[in-house]
C-alpha cells in the first residue's frame, strides 16, 4: 500500500507544477482555437454527483514483486476520498485523503503517515492538491486545463494538449468523438528523471458520468512500477460513511524536512 501511495504522490507532485490564470493558447488561431474546443469538450462530459462507491481491482508490479489486490473506493465530491485495499477479503490498508488532510495505513509492518498537503509538498518540492486525486480517479486531466498555455495537435488520431514549463512536459491525449481522456504523460528530466504514464484504455457510460473502466499506472522513479486497476462496480449517490482510525500501536512515518 506504501509503495501504492507513493506512486499516487508521484503522479500528483509531477502535475503539480504551479501555473498562472491564462488564455489556453496555441501557436495559430487555428490551433488556439481547437485547444479551447478540446478543453470545453472535455470538461462537458462531466455532470454534478454527490458521491461515487467503486468496487476495484488492482494489479502492482515493480521490479521485486506482483501483487493482487482488491480496493474500495468512495468519494464524496470535493470533499474526501477513502480508499480500502484488501487481500483475499482482509483489510490490509486504507488511505484517507481531505482537501487538507493526507492520511494513511498499513497493517503488514505497522506504520501509519497523518499530515497536511503543506508538509509533503515542502517534502516533495511541488504543490499537492486533492483535486489532483480525484480528477485522477474519474479520469479527468489531472491539471485544471482552464490555467495555463497548451498547443494543440492531432497524433494517431488524438486530440494532443501540450505543455512545457520548469523542465516538466505534460501530454493529454484525448479522443476525437467524446474528448474523452485516453492518456497523460508527465515527465521531468535533471539528475533525478521521473516520468508518470496514465492510460484509460475503456469507459463505460453511468447514469451520472462517463467514467473509466480501466486506468493503467507506470511510474518511472530509479525504478519502474505499474498498477493497472479495473473497475468492477460504481454507484451514484448513495448515503457512505468513511470509517477512518489507525489501529493503536502503529509506528508513525515522519517526513524530516530540515
Amino acid at each position: 500500500m506504501k509503495k501504492i501511495i507513493a506512486v499516487v504522490i508521484m503522479v500528483v507532485s509531477l502535475a503539480s507544477c504551479k501555473a498562472k490564470q491564462g488564455i489556453v493558447t496555441g501557436e495559430t488561431t487555428d490551433e488556439s482555437k481547437a485547444a479551447k474546443e478540446i478543453i470545453n469538450g472535455h470538461y462537458g462530459n462531466f455532470k454534478d454527483f454527490k458521491t461515487i462507491y467503486i468496487k476495484s481491482s488492482a494489479r502492482y508490479e515493480d521490479n521485486k514483486q506482483s501483487q493482487n489486490v482488491s480496493a474500495e473506493v468512495k468519494i464524496k465530491k470535493d470533499e474526501i476520498i477513502l480508499v480500502s485495499v484488501r487481500v483475499l477479503g482482509f483489510t490490509v490498508a486504507k488511505a484517507l485523503i481531505t482537501p487538507t488532510r493526507v492520511s494513511y495505513y498499513e497493517k503488514i509492518g505497522g506504520k501509519y503517515f497523518d499530515g497536511d498537503y503543506a508538509l509533503l509538498s515542502e517534502w516533495l518540492g511541488t504543490e499537492l492538491d486533492f483535486n489532483k486525486v480525484q480528477n485522477l480517479l474519474i479520469g479527468r486531466a489531472i491539471d485544471d486545463l482552464s490555467k495555463g498555455t497548451y498547443k494543440a495537435t492531432v497524433e494517431n488520431g488524438f486530440h494532443k494538449l501540450s505543455a512545457v514549463k520548469g523542465g516538466i512536459t505534460k501530454d493529454f491525449l484525448f479522443d476525437a468523438a467524446k474528448y474523452l481522456l485516453q492518456q497523460q504523460n508527465i515527465s521531468q528530466g535533471g539528475q533525478e528523471p521521473r516520468r508518470v504514464y496514465v492510460a484509460y484504455p475503456s469507459y463505460k457510460q453511468h447514469e451520472k458520468v462517463m467514467l473509466p473502466a480501466e486506468i493503467k499506472i507506470e511510474a518511472m522513479q530509479k525504478d519502474k512500477v505499474n498498477i493497472d486497476i479495473e473497475y468492477d462496480n460504481v454507484t451514484f449517490d448513495e448515503n457512505l460513511s468513511f470509517p477512518y482510525e489507525v489501529p493503536k500501536g502503529y509506528d508513525r512515518i515522519t517526513i524530516d524536512n530540515r
